[in-house]
């Protein structure tokens, strides 16, 4: 059976409040102990481990500690999401980006007892110098690119419903990634870096049409169509499985949330329809991802394919990306 791997990026209310430049993220609200025992249950119900990325700033509160506690004794693994969730962390530089890997690092150590050893960006940032602080921090994957695009299309739906100044669109001007995302590989591979190479892990999206199928645009459709959702999905898995593609799926926190659980992130996809439903979908994915696949932990799959021999590629991204490294 082939394997696939499965992550949650552990975004807290705050950060998508932050992202979405809503007051009152600076308090840091949670949701943290409602989400973390339904995450948990509904994968312990398929008999999954997978990758918990966390923010560094959310492993740092002391109010968070049980509920990432619980990821880490319930056997998952725990990677680095950054410390502030700021997806313009890849403008940084470079003694910014360490700082903030440092500090992500031990907080989420405290927190739960792990080691970070894998790295995802914000909104899917990620530059040169970034990889390159990632190898020099002994990191052994990424998984922050996302191959599709529909990346300029997200951002301007985006920034329709932000309330953002004209500084804050700025520094979000590379949130979910350029056209020329589209032309990266699908499949794992290596970055060939100065000093060594490192696993790069995409999100995948659909061979040849490029588009994303995590479940934040699956819970997008079904507030227009379950079955068109449902459809989505399974000519997406059926996709993968034509061209030899082994996915690697993105799980977000609002996949296991609806309207019933919280208004004040009604503007994001899917947020319009009640937990229920939401939770059908997963389970759904959950369910038919299980039977196909043997699933892994992002760290177990990164060793795997590493066994295997991966091709070698040169970093390349957007120009104005390693302009503002200093900013």
């Amino acid at each position: 059976m082939r394997p696939a791997s499965l992550s949650l990026d552990l975004d807290n209310l705050w950060s998508y409040m932050k992202t979405a430049g809503i007051s009152g993220w600076q308090d840091f609200p949670s949701y943290l102990d409602l989400v973390t025992p339904r995450i948990l249950e509904r994968l312990d119900r398929h008999g999954l481990k997978i990758t918990f990325f966390i923010v560094g700033q959310d492993a740092a509160l002391k109010e968070n500690a049980a509920a990432l506690r619980m990821i880490a004794d319930s056997g998952h693994e725990i990677a680095n999401h950054s410390f502030h969730h700021e997806p313009w962390l890849s403008r940084r530089s470079r003694e910014a980006m360490n700082a903030e890997l440092e500090a992500a690092e031990q907080a989420i150590g405290e927190a739960t007892g792990q080691r970070t050893i894998g790295f995802r960006g914000p909104s899917f940032c990620l530059s040169t110098p970034l990889l390159e602080t990632l190898f020099e921090r002994a990191y052994q994957y990424d998984a922050s690119t996302l191959p599709t695009f529909l990346g300029p299309l997200a951002r301007a739906y985006y920034f329709t419903r932000a309330d953002l100044s004209a500084e804050e669109r700025r520094k979000r001007s590379l949130l979910f990634g350029s056209l020329a995302d589209g032309l990266r590989p699908i499949r794992p591979y290596e970055w060939k870096l100065p000093k060594g190479s490192m696993v790069e892990i995409p999100v995948t999206t659909i061979p040849v049409a490029r588009a994303p199928f995590h479940l934040t645009y699956l819970s997008f459709l079904a507030t227009h169509s379950g079955a068109a959702a449902t459809a989505y999905w399974k000519a997406a898995l059926a996709a993968c499985r034509v061209f030899g593609v082994e996915p690697s799926v993105l799980l977000h926190p609002l996949d296991f949330l609806g309207c019933d659980d919280l208004d004040i992130l009604a503007r994001f996809p899917g947020m319009q329809l009640p937990s229920q439903r939401k939770l059908a979908i997963v389970d759904m994915v959950l369910s038919d991802l299980s039977r196909s696949h043997r699933v892994l932990t992002m760290r177990a799959y990164a060793d795997e394919v590493r066994q295997r021999g991966l091709k070698l590629r040169q970093p390349s991204f957007e120009p104005d990306t390693a302009a503002l490294a200093a900013s």
